[in-house]
């Protein structure tokens, strides 16, 4: 059974994050969500509260199958934690699935494994994207080799069946 981390923290996108979570979930997928401290409810923008199972500073790549990135404001404070990006470029050196939407690519910009990769996100961040060397597309879903990206909510159908289907689950 594949075990997926899923990043959490103040300030993410509620559906962005809940939505992938459940969908993991229901596909038989083990799921942890990390935040900056275990054990800790956060709220996300439109106020749906979140228990962290664990602390991002104890996570391990080699412990999961893929990465979930949900969006809100929550990756602009996350990347800012030396661990995030450092546990983000681990799962690309070594090629595991990369789920960022909306902002979540902020966090991928941060930890430097954009560069000659097509994205979509929010067109909020579309500068940023292309300024670190990504190529920005507005689709619902692109996926490039491991990287899986959407813009919105509105993709998360998409980006959900994307990811299982990577995962090899149904």
């Amino acid at each position: 059974m594949p075990h997926v981390l899923i990043f959490a923290g103040d300030d993410y996108e509620d559906l962005e994050l809940q939505v992938p979570r459940y969908r993991l979930l229901e596909a038989g997928c083990g799921v942890t969500l990390a935040g900056p401290e275990a054990n800790t409810l956060y709220h996300g923008k439109h106020g749906y509260p979140v228990k962290s199972d664990a602390a991002i500073r104890d996570m391990e790549e080699a412990d999961f199958d893929a990465l979930v990135i949900p969006g809100g404001w929550m990756p602009d404070k996350l990347r800012r934690d030396p661990k995030v990006l450092d546990l983000t470029a681990k799962f690309n050196a070594s090629k595991k699935p990369i789920a960022s939407i909306c902002h979540g690519p902020w966090i991928d910009i941060s930890a430097k494994i954009v560069k000659g990769v097509t994205y979509t996100s929010t067109p909020a961040i579309k500068d940023d994207l292309t300024n670190a060397g990504a190529l920005w597309v507005d689709k619902p879903l692109v996926i490039d080799g491991h990287h899986i990206t959407s813009r919105r909510p509105d993709d998360l159908p998409q980006f959900c069946a994307a990811l299982v289907k990577m995962l090899g689950l149904k």
